[in-house]
C-alpha cells in the first residue's frame, strides 16, 4: 500500500489568464453579469492579459443583460468600456464584437452609432450578417425614423444580406406609421417572397394598414394586369394598389378547393416567374454540361426544342423500380405502363415523355414479354433514352423545367437541391410541378400538385389574401382577406367572360381519379403553359430511330 507521503498533491499551476478564462466561462454560462464584471475589474487591477475571446464573452454578457431592468445600466456602462479597452489594446473586434456593441448602442436609442459600427466593419476585415444590422434597423423603426431605416436596408442589399420576416415586418410597420404607401406595397411584395405564412404580429401590422389606408389605387386595363399576373407565375401582379373603394378587412378561412370563405375569390397555385424559369433551366443545363458528355446533352436540348408539346415528363427508372426491393423484384414495366396510360387518359389523349437510360432499354428489348410495348412507345414518340455513362436525372429535370410541364417522380431531388443551392425558387417549382404516385395493392394513384398555394396572394382586382401561421409555420390558422367589394364584383364578371384566356383560374385536382377523367392533367398543363405558345411540331421523330412516326390515337 502506498504511504500517504507518496500521494500526489494537486498542483494549481494555472496562469492568471487561464484562471480568468475558466471563471469567465462559468459566469457566462450562468449569465451572471455582476460576477463577470467583478472578475473583469480584478483582472484590470492585476494587469491580466485578455484576448479576443475574453472581450467577446464580456460584450456578449452585457448585450444579453440589457432586457433585465436590474442589469441594464451596468450593461451599458461596462459594455462600452470593455469595447474601448479591447480596441485600445490593439485587439481586433470581429463580427460578434460589433454585433454586441451595436445592441448596446441601440438600447441607448443611438441607432446612428449602431449603424456606423456596421458600415465600418470592413476596417476589421469582417463581413456583416443579418444580426449585425438588426440593432440599427430596429432602433430606427421603433423611433419612426423611416428614411434611416430604408438606408440600412439599402446597405444590407449592397452587402448581399437578405431580409427575413422580422426585418420586413419592422420596415412595414414604420412605413404604415409614416403613411408611406409605395413602401408598404413594396414590403408586402417582399414579405410574399420570403414567407409562406406570416406571424400573428405581422398580420396585425398588415391589418392595421388596410384599416387606416385612405388612399386610392389606380385603374388599370384588365388585360395588362392579367398579363402581369401570368408573366409572374400567378398570385401577384406587382403593379401597385388597384381600385378606389374602401378596403374590407376580414379574418376567415379558405376551403380545400382554394376558395376564400369571406369574399368567394379563388386562390391560385403560384409558379415561379418567366425569368426564374429561364435561369433555372440554364443553371440545370450548365451543371449538366459540366457532368455529362457535352455533345450528348446538347443533342437532347436540340431534340427537346423540336418536341416541345409534352404535358408531362416521366422518370422511368423511379417508377419502374418503385417497391421492387424484394427477391423477385426488378424493373416493373407494368407500373410504368400504368402511369403512362393514366396520364394519357387524364390529359385529353396526349402522351407524356418517358426518360429512361439506354442500359434499361436494351434489357427490355431483349425480353420478349416487354419488347412489344417498348417498340410501341418508340413508335409513338413516348420514349427518350439517355446515352451510356449519363445521369438521366439531369435529362428529366431539365425537360420538365424547360417545357414548364409536370414531372412524375417520387425522387425528392435532394442531390439537385444541393447542386442548385442558392436557387430559392426550387422548392416552389417542385410544389407546383411534381406529381407523386403510389401503388396500393397494384392500383395506381397520382398525387397532383396542390390546388392552390399557401402564400400571400395579390389578385388581379387588387385584393389580398394573407395566410396567418398557426402552431405549424406551414399551415395557416386563418387567412386575412382584404378586398374592395365593387372591384371584386367587376373582376368576377370579367373573369367569367374571359375564363378560357385566364390560365390561373384553372386548378388541378389534388388527386387524380381513376382513368377516364381528362380534366386534371390537362388543366394543370394549361396553367403551366399559359405563358407560352408552343407550336405543334411538324417533324415529330423518335429519339431512337430518327424517323417520323404517327402517334396512336389511343393506348393499347
Amino acid at each position: 500500500m502506498a504511504s500517504s507521503a507518496n500521494k500526489k498533491k494537486p498542483k494549481n499551476n494555472q496562469t492568471p489568464e487561464s484562471q480568468f478564462s475558466c471563471n469567465l466561462n462559468f459566469y457566462s454560462k450562468s449569465k451572471d453579469l455582476h460576477s463577470a464584471i467583478s472578475l473583469y475589474d480584478t483582472a484590470l487591477s492585476q494587469s491580466t492579459r485578455l484576448n479576443q475571446h475574453h472581450f467577446n464573452t464580456l460584450l456578449y454578457l452585457c448585450s444579453i443583460s440589457l432586457n433585465e431592468p436590474s442589469t441594464k445600466d451596468l450593461s451599458l456602462r461596462y459594455g462600452f468600456r470593455v469595447f474601448d479597452h479591447m480596441v485600445s489594446n490593439g485587439i481586433k473586434p470581429n463580427e460578434a464584437s460589433i454585433t454586441a456593441v451595436a445592441r448596446l448602442a441601440a438600447a441607448k436609442g443611438d441607432g446612428d452609432y449602431a449603424f456606423d459600427l456596421v458600415k465600418n466593419i470592413g476596417a476589421y476585415n469582417e463581413l456583416p450578417r443579418l444580426r449585425t444590422y438588426d440593432p440599427a434597423l430596429f432602433c430606427y423603426c421603433e423611433n419612426l425614423d423611416s428614411d434611416k431605416a430604408y438606408e440600412v436596408e439599402e446597405h444590407m442589399g449592397r452587402m448581399g444580406v437578405g431580409l427575413e420576416e422580422g426585418e420586413i415586418a419592422a420596415l412595414l410597420k414604420v412605413s404604415v406609421e409614416t403613411r408611406r404607401e409605395e413602401r408598404v406595397y413594396g414590403y408586402l411584395q417582399k414579405l410574399r417572397k420570403v414567407v409562406r405564412c406570416v406571424r400573428e404580429e405581422t398580420a396585425k401590422v398588415i391589418e392595421h394598414w388596410f384599416e387606416v389606408f385612405e388612399g386610392s389605387g389606380v385603374e388599370l386595363d384588365a388585360g395588362l394586369v392579367r398579363e402581369a399576373v401570368s408573366r409572374n407565375g400567378g398570385g401577384w401582379h406587382g403593379l401597385g394598389w388597384i381600385g378606389k373603394e374602401k378596403w374590407v378587412v376580414r379574418r376567415g378561412s379558405v376551403n380545400t378547393g382554394g376558395e376564400c370563405r369571406c369574399c368567394g375569390e379563388q386562390l391560385v397555385s403560384v409558379d415561379i416567374d418567366d425569368d426564374e424559369t429561364e435561369r433555372f433551366a440554364e443553371s440545370i443545363a450548365g451543371l449538366a454540361m459540366e457532368r455529362e458528355v457535352k455533345a450528348n446533352f446538347s443533342e437532347f436540348q436540340n431534340w427537346l426544342e423540336k418536341h416541345a408539346n409534352y404535358e408531362a415528363i416521366v422518370d422511368g427508372a423511379n417508377i419502374g423500380l418503385y417497391q421492387q426491393n424484394f427477391a423477385e423484384g426488378g424493373f416493373s414495366i407494368s407500373q410504368l405502363d400504368a402511369v403512362i396510360k393514366d396520364l394519357y387518359n387524364q390529359s385529353g389523349k396526349k402522351w407524356p415523355l418517358i426518360i429512361l437510360h439506354n442500359k434499361r432499354l436494351r434489357a427490355l428489348l431483349l425480353n420478349p414479354s416487354t419488347r412489344e410495348l417498348i417498340q410501341e412507345w418508340i413508335e409513338k414518340d413516348v420514349l427518350y433514352t439517355t446515352p451510356h455513362g449519363s445521369n438521366d436525372d439531369w435529362y428529366w429535370l431539365y425537360a420538365a423545367v424547360k417545357l414548364r410541364c409536370l414531372l412524375v417522380t417520387n425522387d425528392e431531388m435532394r442531390d439537385h437541391i444541393f447542386e442548385l443551392i442558392g436557387s430559392d425558387f426550387f422548392v416552389k417549382w417542385k410544389e407546383r410541378h411534381q406529381v407523386r404516385y403510389t401503388f396500393v395493392k397494384g392500383k395506381l394513384e397520382l398525387q397532383m400538385p396542390p390546388l392552390f398555394s399557401i402564400v400571400i396572394q395579390e389578385s388581379e382586382n387588387g385584393s389580398w389574401h394573407v395566410p396567418v401561421a398557426g402552431d405549424g409555420n406551414d399551415s395557416p390558422q386563418s387567412w386575412l382577406c382584404v378586398s374592395r367589394p365593387r372591384s371584386y364584383d367587376a373582376l368576377k364578371e370579367d373573369s367569367c367572360m374571359e375564363e378560357s384566356k385566364d390560365s390561373h383560374d384553372c386548378c388541378c385536382s389534388s388527386k387524380l381519379p381513376s382513368c377516364g377523367s381528362s380534366e386534371s392533367v390537362a388543366s394543370c398543363k394549361n396553367k403551366l403553359h399559359s405563358r407560352d405558345s408552343f407550336q405543334e411540331s411538324d417533324d415529330k421523330i423518335t429519339a431512337l430511330t430518327g424517323k417520323r412516326k404517327e402517334r396512336s390515337p389511343s393506348p393499347s
